[in-house]
């Protein structure tokens, strides 16, 4: 089928107009007797001159083919046009390729709306609804000074006036009896491309975009564009939507108002409110006079109350030491005590055995430790024949390596001292006893026996 067929030009009505997320378009074109769906790639899409919508005649043309996805055919369109006016979209597009090449739709040309202008000039036919739509909006919104320049909107010579008002209202100085707007609308309802084509005239373009004043463009309706809505400052898709883009409502104006100056009385006070509230903060934090001695005056309490059980205490051991010190001192109990100390020492009898037997003890236990001490003397072995060695100092000497290293010994026997010599050495002289320093006895005590012997 495609290689049969190739491009076809089918003129039929547009019905089930969809754009994808994709910005493809999808369409039906049906006839009395068959029906045809159609796609539209994107690129084409975005270049068409109108806004497709249902029951549009149109004629399309583009490329037969089959989507295997539902076993059907169907038309892949390149371009559409409107049945009856490819030529005059033909001419309003090469007009809008010709303006934009001179810059006349740059948006780097296009003026700020004021936010509230005091003058409203209109360019509009004063006959039609147009311009009750437009008062009716601005008296609802905010009501203005309103100045209407009376046009043509259609038909012959209607290109003219309008542009011929536009460059009136720009040429105003405000000086005259007639104010200078500050801001310009111009206006016309819907209508088929014929009904509309005054406001794609170059002349019209052209003292829009001389204009002095910021102007708004609401030309048809939302579907409907022309030349004028792209030389304007802003396009609005209705006149009525147009009155509510030139003023504010004033409602809403009075409350932003109202809601600034609350603000500003706020930003106001709130450094005075702020500063009471850390003020009446730091107070609440700040202990009291009473709060600072409470703990000082609970210690001088405890320490008053310790004090006076303490006082209490004392008073009363010291009045029951004194009770018992009374009683015991009483004459009665020193009376019982005396005859009791009198009654034991009248049943104590002296016996001389009881005095005698530890002393008979006494004087066996010291016979006994004499006999043990005479025999450990060190001398009583010399009595068997034993003698001891001596060194020069008079040491006694218990090993024979000593008895070698010495160069004189001295034996001392029972009867006396024998002087050696070792070697070639002389013997020593026999060392001098010294008698030991007897202490003075007391007279009344009598001499004891030497253990010794």
């Amino acid at each position: 089928m495609e290689d049969r067929f190739g491009y076809v030009r089918l003129r039929g009505e547009l019905s089930g107009v969809k754009r994808a997320a994709s910005g493809h378009m999808y369409v039906a074109l049906k006839d009395d007797k068959a029906v045809l769906d159609g796609v539209m790639w994107r690129g084409n899409a975005g270049r068409l001159a109108f806004v497709p919508a249902d029951g549009l005649e149109v004629i399309a043309t583009g490329k037969l083919t089959t989507y295997p996805g539902r076993s059907k055919y169907q038309i892949v369109i390149d371009s559409l046009e409107i049945a009856g006016e490819g030529a005059l979209l033909a001419l309003l597009e090469k007009t809008r390729a010709r303006l934009e090449a001179e810059g006349l739709f740059a948006n780097g040309r296009k003026r700020r709306l004021p936010y509230l202008p005091r003058t409203i000039g209109v360019v509009t036919s004063p006959t039609g609804s147009v311009i009750r739509d437009i008062l009716h909006r601005l008296a609802d919104r905010f009501p203005s000074h309103v100045i209407v320049w009376p046009v043509l909107v259609q038909g012959q010579g209607a290109a003219d006036q309008v542009a011929g008002a536009i460059r009136g209202f720009s040429a105003l100085d405000g000086t005259g009896p007639v104010a200078r707007p500050d801001l310009v609308i111009v206006a016309r309802g819907g209508g088929s491309i014929e009904d509309l084509w005054s406001f794609n005239e170059e002349s019209v373009v052209r003292a829009i975009a001389e204009c002095t004043i910021p102007v708004i463009s609401a030309v048809g309706h939302e579907t409907d564009t022309t030349l004028a809505d792209y030389a304007a400052d802003a396009r609005a898709p209705t006149p009525t939507a147009a009155a509510e883009m030139a003023v504010p409502v004033r409602a809403d104006l009075s409350a932003t108002l109202a809601a600034f100056a609350a603000r500003q009385r706020r930003a106001v006070h709130r450094p005075v409110e702020l500063g009471r509230e850390r003020l009446e903060a730091r107070v609440r934090r700040m202990p009291r006079a009473e709060t600072l001695l409470q703990a000082q005056a609970q210690r001088l309490d405890d320490l008053s109350e310790r004090l006076r059980r303490g006082l209490m205490d004392r008073a009363g051991k010291g009045r029951e030491a004194l009770a018992g010190a009374a009683a015991r001192l009483s004459p009665r109990t020193l009376e019982r005590a005396l005859e009791e100390r009198q009654r034991r020492l009248g049943n104590s009898r002296l016996v001389p055995a009881l005095i005698e037997r530890p002393l008979a003890a006494s004087r066996e236990r010291l016979a006994a430790l004499s006999r043990i001490a005479s025999q450990l003397h060190p001398e009583k072995p010399l009595e068997r024949g034993y003698a001891i060695v001596r060194d020069a100092a008079g040491k006694a000497l218990t090993g024979k390596a000593q008895a070698e290293a010495e160069r004189a010994l001295t034996l001392q026997f029972k009867d006396g001292n024998l002087g050696v010599g070792v070697g070639d050495a002389p013997p020593p002289a026999p060392p001098v006893k010294k008698p030991r320093a007897s202490k003075p006895r007391a007279q009344s005590q009598p001499e004891q026996d030497d253990l010794f012997g």
